[in-house]
């Protein structure tokens, strides 16, 4: 079975970097109903962190994050790669990228289990469309 690539939108917030402020906010989602297809949460300067909630409802994200006093960022774009596991399954598509000469920003990849894998990648904004090109993004 072959990779699906899709592009994704997200929003990220910034949030007091303290124990349980992550798992604080989730819950708050989740009793909004927003589903997310992934996240991604690391420390930021100024005592912050950054956590990034991707997900195919925004609107329900925006919601959410004003009845939790949230200023979200303005809605960015990324890539979610999904497919079977297996030994430079991820190398596959960044190559693509390198032989385009397209930069990669960040890039968070995970074993799923049953022999699944997923990632999450960024690239600049200005490299967006010829990303998704390269990588054959949906």
């Amino acid at each position: 079975m072959a990779d699906s690539v899709r592009n994704v939108r997200y929003s990220y917030v910034m949030v007091p970097n303290r124990a349980g402020t992550g798992a604080a906010g989730l819950a708050r989602l989740r009793e909004a109903g927003v589903d997310l297809v992934a996240y991604s949460g690391f420390p930021a300067s100024g005592g912050k962190s950054q956590i990034d909630l991707v997900t195919d409802d925004l609107a329900g994200l925006r919601r959410a994050a004003k009845a939790r006093g949230w200023r979200l960022s303005a809605v960015k774009k990324g890539f979610l790669v999904q497919g079977e596991d297996r030994t430079g399954a991820v190398h596959r598509h960044l190559q693509k990228l390198a032989a385009k000469r397209i930069s990669v920003v960040a890039a968070d990849a995970v074993a799923a289990g049953k022999g699944r894998y997923g990632m999450i990648l960024w690239v600049k904004a200005k490299d967006y469309v010829r990303a998704a090109r390269a990588l054959g993004a949906r």
